[in-house]
């Protein structure tokens, strides 16, 4: 059978998988729902940039095939590092025995799924509310955990219902909704692929009757950014059906900034209000708790070329802020930026070692960030290549870490990203204990990942995921200096 005939006939099956069984497959991170023959192709010769090893649809469409029989319940599977532990560590079993036994604790559960839902409220409906959303509307129809219940907006015309349907069915940058979307105006909701979402019109956070539309004991999401203080987030808490709050945006005080990968196993059941961080620090910390771990940071600095957002002007106008009124598609605007700080609150062991700036540049996304670090012990651009090509294919910061090494590669290459970060490897320069690498990073779509991700540990509604962490933070580099993190499995989302 060709390649092509392989790949269709593994769609039906990743579908029942997902529906019957609530099973996610993907490769080395790529889901498989919802993809065309192509796309599964194209994800097969993506693993070779990974792992440098061919993945043969010859081997992955039996091994589905397989998975399709076990009755399995909810799990989130890698097929890529699946197959390939098979072939390293399967030994004289068959496929099915080496399953059997990878899977035990999800073999025969017939879908079930021990986690249970939670009402999720969006509040604000912007830009990343809305790539949340879509996230949480594309795990629905595998019974996921999160259920998406309503959004909280002001009301901006006598069409707004109209309006906020069209803004999330299209997007310039990320391109059509993927199904159908149906709006209903006397009820005031927006029907995405099955997923009835209540759009509720308020302006005050404290005031909402929640449990009035079913929603009870909600994950507030608040992507407005209008409050960043535990005194104006904890309103949202005033609401009669809201448990827990999370805001898209850094804290300030002592409201705990969450990256997840790196610090999520913070977070506690009393833990009303919880923040995401920024889309820089989710992108580099990753980074730099990989090279901290193995060659130690003595200091550094953060340069982020950071596409413009809609705090900027479009054309020169009065702002608040120094500079951000001049034409954000004009011009390069030298900011600040808190994201260099801000990687302490997840990593306290930098404290005091980073600094950080930013250039908006004329693009609408995926940014760039330039680490130019100082370290306690040398390395060279192979060694250090090498080390972070393992961390993102077989470590617990594999959701978090992606690498490319294509000479071809520009930003609009990473828009839909799921990592916090990628670095490119042909860029990095390494001068024994000077090392400078470059990260590209979705600023939406892929801090939207990481949002979803802390919601779902808020929320404890992750499914297992298979297979187990092999070869992680312990892959040798220069002086083998030892790593510092726990060890956590991360392949969940």
């Amino acid at each position: 059978m060709g390649r092509e005939a392989l790949a269709e006939a593994m769609i039906p099956v990743i579908g029942r998988l997902y529906r019957e069984n609530n099973v996610v497959t993907s490769i080395h991170g790529r889901s498989l729902i919802n993809k065309s023959t192509m796309n599964i192709l194209k994800a097969h010769r993506f693993a070779r940039r990974i792992s440098k090893d061919e993945l043969l649809l010859e081997e992955t469409a039996p091994l589905l095939n397989t998975l399709a029989q076990l009755d399995l319940g909810a799990a989130a599977i890698d097929i890529a590092r699946l197959n390939q532990k098979f072939k390293s560590d399967g030994g004289d079993l068959t496929l099915e025995e080496f399953l059997r036994a990878e899977l035990a604790e999800v073999v025969g559960k017939g879908g079930a799924d021990d986690c249970a839902s939670t009402d999720v409220v969006l509040y604000g409906f912007g830009r990343i509310g809305r790539l949340v959303a879509r996230l949480l509307i594309e795990k629905a129809g595998g019974g996921h955990g999160l259920r998406l219940r309503a959004i909280v907006v002001r009301r901006g015309s006598d069409n707004d219902l109209t309006k906020r349907a069209s803004l999330l069915r299209r997007d310039s940058v990320h391109g059509s909704f993927e199904g159908t979307i149906r709006v209903d105006t006397d009820a005031n909701t927006i029907t995405a692929n099955g997923v009835q979402i209540q759009v509720i019109y308020s302006d005050n956070p404290a005031t909402i009757d929640y449990t009035a539309y079913g929603i009870n004991n909600a994950l507030v999401v608040d992507n407005t950014g209008r409050w960043r203080d535990a005194e104006g987030l904890s309103q949202h808490l005033q609401s009669k059906g809201v448990a827990r709050v999370l805001l898209t945006a850094p804290g300030k005080g002592e409201l705990k900034n969450i990256v997840h990968g790196i610090n999520h196993r913070d977070i506690t059941d009393s833990d009303r209000i919880v923040t995401a961080a920024s889309c820089t620090t989710n992108a580099i910390a990753p980074v730099l708790k990989a090279i901290n771990d193995r060659l130690g940071v003595v200091h550094g600095h953060v340069e982020t070329v950071h596409s413009f957002t809609n705090d900027q002007n479009l054309i020169d106008n009065f702002h608040t802020g120094d500079r951000r009124g001049r034409s954000a598609a004009l011009n390069m605007v030298i900011t600040e930026t808190g994201a260099a700080k801000a990687v302490a609150k997840a990593l306290p062991e930098l404290q005091g070692k980073l600094t950080g700036s930013s250039i908006r540049v004329p693009t609408p996304d995926v940014s760039l960030a330039i680490l130019n670090l100082n370290l306690e012990n040398g390395t060279t651009k192979d060694e250090v290549n090498n080390y972070l090509r393992e961390m993102a294919l077989h470590s617990d910061l594999r959701k978090q870490i992606d690498y490319t090494d294509s000479p071809e590669v520009v930003s609009t290459d990473f828009v839909g990203s799921r990592h916090a970060g990628i670095v490119d490897g042909l860029a990095t320069i390494s001068n024994d204990k000077n090392l400078v690498l470059y990260v590209w990073y979705d600023n939406e779509f892929g801090y939207s990942c990481q949002v979803v991700r802390v919601m779902e540990e808020m929320a404890d509604v992750n499914r297992p995921s298979f297979p187990r962490s092999g070869r992680c933070q312990g892959s040798h580099i220069g002086t083998g200096r030892r790593g510092s993190g726990r060890s956590q499995d991360l392949s969940r989302t």
